[in-house]
């Protein structure tokens, strides 16, 4: 009966995310490893009402851009799932740690007189205590020119700008999973070792970045 009953769990979690999420692998017209980031100069503005860009926001072992939100379950968590945007900070302190920025793209367009507004976004980052950046995409430019699909969907550069990996934070969204595999973790060790990353691209899980049509 406890066989029975954890396998109709599974079965649950696995349609409740997917009601919510847009999956795709990496697409033909996305970014490619080894491409440089696109519009790294496109001036954006932080909560804070600074005016930032990926080049201002690189250290000297390069940047994470993280595509995100204020309301995907991939994101904030739900019953079901606890929700990437815990991990966050401590992604952050790794990333510094190896000389590498990092930065929160918000390019929910359709949203942005809602759930995902400015104010939205500072209510948050506060809520979250948010130790980097949160950026306005206004009308999705900068997800349009890396061809970001979902939030969360990330993409980690070394210190040319040039991508290195994208995809998913980690598995741990899969509900079937063997073990717990920590792609972008990884990679940023990596980059900090100097390493060759052997998984550079992985399907990114989360909901569609809700684009103007």
């Amino acid at each position: 009966m406890k066989k029975t009953t954890k396998w109709v769990s599974v079965a649950f979690l696995a349609i409740g995310l997917l009601s919510y999420s847009f999956i795709s692998k990496p697409s033909s017209d996305g970014l490619k490893k080894g491409e440089k980031a696109p519009l790294a100069s496109q001036e954006m503005r932080n909560i804070d009402n600074t005016i930032l860009t990926l080049e201002k926001l690189k250290k000297d072992n390069g940047l994470l851009v993280v595509f995100s939100c204020n309301t995907c379950p991939f994101v904030v968590g739900s019953s079901d799932f606890s929700g990437w945007e815990k991990q966050y900070n401590d992604l952050n302190t790794l990333a510094s740690d190896a000389k590498i920025g990092m930065v929160l793209i918000n390019s929910n367009e359709a949203k942005r007189d809602d759930e995902d507004s400015f104010e939205a976004m500072r209510i948050q980052a506060k809520k979250q205590q948010y130790s980097m950046p949160y950026l306005v995409d206004n009308n999705s430019i900068l997800a349009d020119a890396f061809g970001a699909k979902t939030t969360p969907h990330v993409y980690l550069f070394d210190s040319n700008l040039k991508l290195v990996y994208q995809g998913s934070i980690d598995n741990s969204w899969d509900p079937k999973r063997d073990s717990e595999v920590t792609y972008l973790k990884d990679a940023i060790a990596l980059v900090k070792d100097k390493k060759k990353i052997k998984t550079d691209a992985t399907t990114p899980r989360g909901c569609s970045i809700k684009r103007v049509k």
